[in-house]
């Protein structure tokens, strides 16, 4: 059995691309406009997120920041190949509806691990996949 990451860094890790889509939002929509009630700017990080973590999770095994923070997203059977684009895609949906990762099962999975046949798991983790 894979050991997933901790909570702890998982939720760095949202944070942190949560940001990360934010600068990007406020850089090209302007502060402002991020900053107006009601603006679609505001609305558009969560669309920054989950394109900009479902096709890094697909294309580098993990969002910015799951990689910033040494995490990685892995098949849950150990077997390291690259996620399918929708599986990945699907995924990061899921997790911007917030409730599938908050119902998981004791091994730490969430839905969207479930969905998408995936765990996190540290670098460290993913050196002992590769030996």
């Amino acid at each position: 059995m894979i050991e997933n990451a901790s909570w702890g860094r998982r939720i760095l890790a949202l944070l942190v691309d949560w940001l990360l889509s934010t600068l990007v939002v406020i850089v090209i929509f302007g502060l402002d406009e991020y900053t107006k009630p009601g603006s679609f700017a505001s609305g558009a990080v969560l669309i920054v997120f989950v394109v900009e973590s479902g096709l890094l999770t697909w294309l580098g095994g993990g969002s910015a920041g799951k990689l910033l923070t040494g995490l990685c997203v892995v098949p849950a059977d150990g077997q390291l190949r690259r996620l399918s684009p929708v599986k990945a895609i699907g995924r990061q949906v899921l997790v911007a509806l917030v409730i599938p990762p908050l119902v998981f099962r004791p091994d730490g999975r969430g839905l969207h691990d479930l969905f998408a046949g995936t765990s996190t798991v540290t670098f460290a983790t993913l050196r002992t996949l590769t030996k």
